[in-house]
């Protein structure tokens, strides 16, 4: 019986060491220096009994002398990336501040430049009677195009003038801000001029247009002076309420497309351009 139950005994351990060896094997979350010294003690583990108490006390120095090593490469690694990304945000910030105020002065003459290209379409599509809506959408998108490439002249100049970088980390933020809501406003357009527009396309489109716009300016006002952002929620409201003016209490009033989009894209960008140009103006002579 004696000899059989060590015979069990020693078989259970067996087994028991083969699963705890499976579970080793099959961690593989170390790190490379845990590793290192694991498997220095396990090559050293065969001089274990025959050390005397000086020589086990080295080992242990040694092996607190290590692992300080360890938490000292670590906490420096660390500091290290926490030191780089403080940088990098402050550099972010103050290029930021420094680019605010040169948005401010590339604003006023690229609210101008578009006021008066969308005040000049609006005269011209009603001179020539662009009513029907491939044409309207045609005309108006064709507008928008030189209205941005316009935009993106006065930018380059600007930032020629500055001996700055045209296509700085601020301004491709500004872009990326932009792009979503004039990206749907652009596709939904086309949808409509694809798939046929009913004849209100000249009087409904305009709204749309000016929430998306709205939409855009007020994305970009996180990295533009603060003023932005109130344009865009001034582009918003206005568009809402014309549309509860229009479908609510004068429903059977036609509004012409041309008309809207000239106050929207005209007299709206000339406003802000000027007044931008005045206060920058009182800033300078103060």
């Amino acid at each position: 019986m004696y000899l059989g139950g060590s015979f069990k005994q020693k078989k259970h351990r067996r087994k028991n060491r083969g699963k705890q060896a499976g579970r080793l094997g099959g961690r593989n979350e170390f790190s490379g220096s845990v590793f290192l010294l694991v498997l220095v003690l396990v090559l050293d583990s065969s001089k274990l009994f025959s050390r005397t108490k000086d020589e086990k006390e080295n080992e242990d120095d040694l092996f607190g002398q290590l692992c300080a090593c360890q938490l000292l490469l670590c906490d420096a690694k660390c500091m290290d990336m926490e030191t780089n990304w403080a940088a990098e945000q402050l550099q972010t910030i103050r290029t930021l501040m420094e680019r605010s105020a040169v948005y401010r002065r590339a604003l006023a003459p690229i609210m101008l430049f578009a006021g008066f290209a969308g005040v000049l379409a609006a005269a011209v599509g009603l001179f020539f009677h662009l009513d029907s809506p491939r044409a309207f959408g045609e005309f108006w998108l064709g507008t928008a195009l030189v209205a941005v490439v316009g935009a993106l002249l006065i930018t380059r100049r600007q930032a020629l003038k500055d001996h700055e970088p045209f296509w700085s980390p601020p301004t491709r933020r500004v872009t990326q801000a932009l792009l979503p809501p004039l990206t749907a406003g652009m596709c939904l357009s086309a949808l409509f001029l694809l798939f046929g527009a009913s004849d209100e396309f000249d009087q409904q489109m305009p709204f749309f247009w000016a929430l998306f716009y709205g939409c855009a300016l007020h994305s970009a006002g996180f990295f533009m002076p603060r003023g932005v952002k109130w344009f865009g929620w001034i582009y918003v409201g206005l568009a809402l309420g014309i549309i509860l003016l229009v479908g609510i209490i004068l429903p059977d009033r036609h509004i012409n497309g041309h008309l809207l989009m000239g106050f929207f894209f005209g007299v709206l960008h000339l406003t802000y351009g000027a007044y931008l140009y005045l206060t920058e103006k009182g800033k300078n002579a103060a």
